[in-house]
């Protein structure tokens, strides 16, 4: 009796119709940040920087196949993007556009794993969501060419899985934020704040510990508690209130891109539908006077794909469990798992080839990198362990060298610990095998060894 009346309750939760004005917002809002962080990112040269300038790309363990373009191929995806996301704004060949800018975007992306960042990963979530749900039949452009035909009621769950993602990303960052450098060291906000205290009004603050204390506690209880308060139709106002006043601070402060207002924007989605209904009335006049119901195609399969999507969004933030020793050290399990501002890490990291013949070399690691890329891989141990196949293969094939063996020295600082040996220096890291298993020979982080 209580599982069919809970199985009763959550279908109704999931397919009753509601208002379509809350998805039409979020494509119309989405679209237009997606489209001005394009720009953005064109306007500011990180095209050259990024994609084009280096030799070498860190792929991700199954994307070796993806390269990017040479030249102008480069701007090219990414006037394709810029076009998709007006496209998505606009609601026009809508279909066409979200799917094109989930490719490209995701593309991009896939390129160079040291330009990962949390917020990249989730514009490429939603993207995806967007290629599937109704977004366009209501407030576009797509409907005014009579591309496709209006409707005003959607089934609840087109809804339901941009606010359970959106919450997703909130409450696992707040869940990775109970621990001890976080909690009991105030770390690495202690380091950060303190660097800004040449801040006019309130620089002198961040010189303070207790700041960092409560920049600390704020940010945990923030995280875990703002999904909950962003449901519930009393607290949603307060919290909203809280979502813009938390990530206009913290991007004011730490200077991390786009990320804050990606979120402020994504959050409309919790906002009742008679408010968004007010909002689009301001530019779109609906003189629709009876509802029309929107009923998806193959929606148990598409049921069955959002499981599937959910539970591997619950799985990836944990994997780290799989893996021994401290997991801000050896960072595996720790991409695809929305950490957010944990780590203060940097790195010194020098590589030698060796072959049997007695030849060495010291190699010069700003040959093959950036200084971006060689910042990233030196306190990553995934990347340091790909660059050195690299070196391995370019050494037998252009230097001269047979059966190279690379070996690396490297020391690690992390939240504001002395720095450590980071990596067995006596391991030929050419002959360890690229996978997602746990790596030997990452050094264990000893907090007692200083």
């Amino acid at each position: 009796m209580v599982t069919n009346n809970f199985n009763k309750k959550l279908h109704k939760l999931l397919f009753k119709q509601v208002s379509i004005a809350p998805l039409a917002s979020f494509r119309i809002l989405f679209g237009a940040m997606v489209l001005l962080s394009s720009i953005r990112f064109v306007s500011k040269g990180w095209v050259g920087l990024l994609y084009i300038k280096p030799t070498f790309f860190f792929n991700y363990d199954g994307f070796s196949w993806i390269h990017p373009f040479s030249g102008m191929g480069m701007y090219i995806v990414y006037g394709i993007m810029i076009i998709s996301a007006l496209g998505i704004l606009l609601g026009l060949f809508y279909r066409f556009a979200a799917i094109l800018f989930f490719l490209t975007f995701t593309y991009i992306e896939l390129l160079d794993k040291t330009n990962y960042l949390n917020h990249y990963y989730f514009v490429s979530i939603i993207s995806l969501f967007l290629c599937f749900l109704p977004a366009n039949k209501y407030a576009s452009l797509d409907i005014k060419f009579k591309i496709t035909s209006k409707v005003t009621q959607i089934p609840n769950w087109c809804i339901l899985i941009l606010q359970l993602q959106i919450a997703i990303v909130y409450f696992f960052a707040g869940i990775a934020k109970i621990n001890p450098d976080w909690l009991l060291h105030a770390q690495p906000l202690k380091i950060w704040l303190k660097s800004r205290d040449y801040l006019p009004i309130i620089g002198h603050l961040f010189s303070y510990d207790i700041t960092a204390f409560l920049f600390s506690w704020f940010g945990m209880l923030f995280d875990v508690l703002i999904p909950f308060l962003l449901f519930n139709k009393k607290t949603r106002p307060y919290a909203y209130l809280a979502v813009v006043f938390f990530h206009t601070i913290t991007g004011w402060l730490f200077q991390i891109g786009v990320f804050p207002y990606v979120m402020i924007v994504a959050t409309w989605i919790f906002f009742s539908a008679e408010f968004l209904e007010k909002i689009l009335s301001l530019f779109y006049k609906d003189n629709q006077t009876t509802e029309i119901y929107f009923q998806p195609k193959y929606e148990k399969l598409w049921m069955s794909l959002l499981v599937l999507h959910f539970l591997v969004q619950l799985f990836l933030p944990l994997r780290y469990i799989l893996y021994p020793g401290k997991l801000f050290w050896t960072e595996e399990g720790y991409r695809f798992s929305w950490r957010v501002m944990l780590l203060e890490k940097n790195a010194y990291t020098t590589f030698v080839v060796k072959d049997k013949n007695g030849k060495i070399d010291e190699v010069r690691t700003q040959d093959y990198l950036t200084p971006h890329q060689e910042k990233q891989m030196s306190t990553q141990p995934d990347m340091i362990l790909q660059f050195a196949h690299f070196l391995a293969n370019d050494y037998n094939k252009n230097k001269g060298f047979k059966n190279a063996a690379v070996y690396v020295e490297s020391y690690a600082s992390l939240n504001g610990h002395p720095s450590k040996p980071f990596i067995k220096n006596s391991i030929d890291l050419a002959k360890e095998p690229i996978n997602l298993l746990p790596k030997k020979w990452i050094l264990p982080f000893n907090e007692n060894n200083n």
